[in-house]
Parts: C-alpha cells; sequence; structure tokens
C-alpha cells in the first residue's frame, strides 16, 4: 500500500477542515449532498462524453494503483535480462525456448520468442518499440480522464453556485432562506475546486509516474534482448541496463 498517497490526502482535507475550524465555522455548512451530486455527476458526465468507453473503464480501473502501485523493479528485470544472456551465451539462443513458455508477461514472451526465432537485432527493437508506444499510449490517454476531470470540476463547480443563487434569488421574498442558500451555492465551488486540485490532478500526475516506470522497465527488457541478439557481453549487458535506474 503507498502510505504516500494516503498521508497527502489526509493532509489536505485536514488543512481545508481545521482551517475551517478556526475560522469559526461548522462542519455541517460543508456537507451539502445537492452540491457534491451536481460538481461529481456533472464531471463523471463530461469525463465520460470525451473518452471512449474502454478508455474511460481503464482509467478508473488504474485508480487502484494509487493505494496499491504496480510493481517495478529494475533490479529484477537486469538479473533476469543478464540470466538469459548468460544461458545464450553457453547453449544458444535456442535454449531460451524453455524459458518463454514460463513466462507470465505477453510483452516479454513475445520479446524473447523473437530473439529465439532469431529475429534481426534491429528488426526486434523495431517491432518492441511499436508495442512500447502503443502501451505507452494507450495508459496515458486512461490517465487522462482524471487528468479531464480536474478540468471540468472547478467549471461544474460554477455551475452549482449559480444554480445555488438562482434558488437563491427565488427566496428573496423569505430572507430567512438567504444565508442557508448562498452558503450552499458557494459551497459547490469548493467542492469542484477542492476535488480538482486534492483528488483529480495529483492522482492524474501519480498514474503518469507510475506510467512513465512501467515503460522504462519494458525499454530496459527491449535494450537486453537486443544486446543478447548482438552477442553482447552479459556484463556489458549488464551495464547498460544499470544505466536506466534514476
Amino acid at each position: 500500500m503507498d502510505r504516500g498517497s494516503i498521508i497527502g490526502l489526509l493532509i489536505g482535507v485536514l488543512a481545508i477542515i481545521v482551517g475551517q475550524i478556526l475560522e469559526g465555522g461548522h462542519l455541517g455548512s460543508l456537507a451539502q449532498p445537492t452540491a457534491m451530486l451536481i460538481v461529481v455527476g456533472g464531471t463523471l458526465g463530461a469525463v465520460m462524453l470525451q473518452s471512449p468507453y474502454a478508455t474511460f473503464m481503464r482509467g478508473m480501473r488504474m485508480m487502484k494503483w494509487i493505494l496499491y502501485p504496480p510493481v517495478v523493479n529494475h533490479l529484477q528485470v537486469i538479473q533476469q535480462v543478464t540470466g538469459w544472456s548468460q544461458v545464450s551465451r553457453r547453449e544458444g539462443l535456442l535454449a531460451l525456448d524453455a524459458v518463454v513458455t514460463e513466462l507470465k508477461d505477453d510483452f516479454v514472451r513475445k520479446g524473447l520468442q523473437l530473439l529465439v526465432d532469431g529475429a534481426e537485432p534491429e528488426r526486434l527493437r523495431e517491432v518492441m518499440d511499436v508495442e512500447i508506444t502503443t502501451y505507452e499510449q494507450e495508459m496515458k490517454l486512461a490517465a487522462r480522464i482524471w487528468e479531464a476531470a480536474g478540468g471540468y470540476s472547478p467549471t461544474i463547480g460554477i455551475l452549482g453556485a449559480v444554480l445555488g443563487l438562482i434558488h437563491v434569488m427565488e427566496n428573496l421574498s423569505d430572507p430567512s432562506k438567504l444565508g442557508a442558500g448562498i452558503a450552499v451555492a458557494f459551497v459547490a465551488t469548493i467542492y469542484g475546486v477542492g476535488l480538482a486540485n486534492l483528488v483529480f490532478l495529483p492522482v492524474a500526475n501519480r498514474l503518469k509516474a507510475h506510467i512513465n516506470r512501467l515503460v522504462v522497465q519494458r525499454e530496459m527488457i527491449v535494450a537486453g534482448l537486443v544486446g543478447i541478439a548482438n552477442g553482447d557481453n552479459p556484463r556489458i549487458i549488464e551495464s547498460r541496463l544499470r544505466a536506466y535506474i534514476f
């Protein structure tokens, strides 16, 4: 579990709540289900409208990465690729055919199969680079639904505030309702801006950071496979892959 994400969100929310209390306000004034419905529902609808359904659902599923990030172990990748290199130097590329059937990752299995089949190094890199580019584009498009939500929610919050003020104007004859009505109207703006800057945009940036790490891992694997195809010494391959770690 990513404790940093949880701590960051708690700090942001608690800062607003404590600030509200210190200003003499009460928490009940921030609890407005109608305002939340307008902001969340309107933002959700706008994001779904701009995104293909498959992309939208992929982005929603990626939300779990905030708490449970994808496992990326660059040192393990280096060790694995270096092991393949040593096997190929001792027993030849065909010896890696037994490894292919044991792999669960489709990307790694495809790359290693191309290597075993005797693909030229440049051809292998070309094919695998297309795989990486496609993967990166698909994943970043999915992550951008959260970035889009961060752009829409403040505007939807203003829309909620305007709707609240319209309701206030309709009750000018009853001054007792004006104060509460105006408060409800501005809570929608708080929800819109707060969700954008405390949730949606940070989530988008965190997801893109995870995607970059996954892409680097794939680039490491391709560099290693190309090195094996070229017959490079395992130590050279290991040194080259370590340069990807930052």
